[in-house]
């Protein structure tokens, strides 16, 4: 079969790939949920573990904990994307869910500072780490998953539902803070009512676990008994190249989203000005919108190339940041705000609809769910998971435009590695 050639699928195997996908799709969008719950919920929480009287302190302290949980995800990218491609993807998302579910348990029961000291915080870096370790496999693992059963001809569209459910995750934590803040006091939320996401989060984990259950293989024998399967050292010798272009977009790609995702809320309070109440209304809203349209760009990438798909997101991405961001600080409308983040999150979305399937295209078989999950994941841990801590600590020393001169320089870095993108993949392009 020619790389041009469309395949002719049956309505039974048309079925059961579809059904995969949402599979696959659910149980990723629990995980994201129990990792995410962590930061919309830590505005309520972080005077529970790092006391200071000062809200940016504790809000700083509280954005290193989930930049360090960053930290653990190349360790997990490594050990669940060589389960996945030595052992099989469906066992790799299995085990990933199952540790995410006992990190939402363990928070959801943690004590605070003035219970044990300092011993609360330590204990909850703790467990941050180990989530970050689940968390860490997890993307590689359903990237690589997802990209091997969507349909051809249509896969940019069907491995867009990876964030969607990825954001979908976000949406529902947001949104479950939402209506507790509805139905609480602040101060019944900073005593006790920040714990309840994290038990939602632990039991809809065990859903997950069931859903995965019903996932089919599609890891092939042949690929999983190549004594090579699943090692970096057939990686850096033969797809060297391929690793540091993933690395290089990704940098700017996890930098920018967990800007106007995880970051923005606390933006919006901290710089805007807004109440917490309405950033978070204004998120709710923008992540629903950003939700939406990955199906959309899914297929915009389909018609147009993937690779052009990612230059447009590096050259907008570098146009636009500083000015956004800039406008956002001096705003205090909230419609404005949600307008202008909704502008941000669609140039986001060129990257974030078609980010695992990019990836997964530029490893074969035997080293994919590796080459994905470990590379994004050293991106992910360095520029993603340290956005917060970064723009909180140049706003501490009073040069927060530094930040967007941080992020924009990222979005070029973006634009010249999208540049190196094949025209026509070498792997997952007829396989399957």
């Amino acid at each position: 079969m020619t790389a041009t050639t469309q395949p002719h699928y049956t309505a039974e195997e048309k079925r059961k790939r579809v059904f995969a996908i949402i599979s696959a799709s659910s149980g990723n969008l629990v995980e994201w949920f129990d990792f995410y719950v962590y930061s919309f919920a830590s505005i309520y929480f972080a005077s529970q573990f790092f006391p200071s009287g000062n809200p940016t302190t504790e809000f700083l302290k509280s954005a290193a904990v989930f930049a360090v949980g960053f930290l653990m995800r190349p360790i997990g990218g490594w050990l669940f994307g060589r389960i996945a491609d030595r052992v099989g993807r469906k066992k790799s998302m299995m085990i990933s869910v199952m540790m995410m579910c006992g990190g939402s348990l363990a928070i959801a029961v943690l004590p605070t500072y003035a219970t044990i000291g300092v011993a609360a915080p330590i204990l909850l870096l703790i467990v941050r780490m180990f989530q970050g370790l689940s968390v860490g496999g997890e993307y590689g693992t359903t990237a690589t998953y997802m990209s091997e059963v969507a349909l051809r001809g249509q896969r940019g569209f069907f491995s867009s539902f990876q964030y969607v459910t990825l954001i979908g995750g976000q949406l529902l934590a947001v949104l479950t803070v939402v209506i507790l803040e509805v139905f609480l006091t602040e101060a019944e939320l900073k005593a006790w009512g920040w714990r309840i996401p994290f038990v939602i989060g632990a039991i809809a984990a065990v859903v997950s676990l069931l859903l995965r259950r019903t996932l089919h293989e599609t890891s092939k024998a042949a690929d999983m008994n190549n004594k090579e399967a699943g090692t970096l050292a057939y990686i850096f010798k033969h797809h060297r190249a391929a690793f540091i272009t993933v690395i290089g977009y990704t940098a700017g790609g996890s930098l920018i989203f967990y800007t106007f995702t995880t970051y923005m809320q606390k933006y919006l309070v901290n710089s805007a000005g807004m109440p917490a109440k309405t950033a978070s209304i204004v998120m709710t809203g923008a992540l629903f919108l950003y939700m939406c349209m990955q199906p959309l760009f899914g297929m915009l990438a389909d018609r147009i190339g993937r690779r052009n798909s990612m230059m447009l997101f590096g050259a907008l991405g570098a146009i636009a940041t500083f000015p956004i961001l800039a406008m956002l600080r001096g705003n205090d409308s909230p419609v404005l705000a949600f307008l202008l983040i909704t502008l941000a999150l669609a140039i986001v979305s060129l990257y974030t609809s078609i980010g695992g399937l990019v990836k997964a295209e530029m490893f074969p078989p035997e080293v994919r769910a590796l080459g994905v999950g470990f590379s994004y994941a050293i991106a992910n841990a360095i520029f993603g998971g340290s956005a917060e801590f970064v723009g909180l600590t140049f706003k501490n020393l009073g040069h927060e435009n530094w930040f967007f001169v941080y992020v924009t320089v990222m979005m070029v870095v973006a634009f010249i590695f999208s540049t190196r993108l094949p025209k026509t993949p070498s792997y997952l392009h007829t396989d399957h």
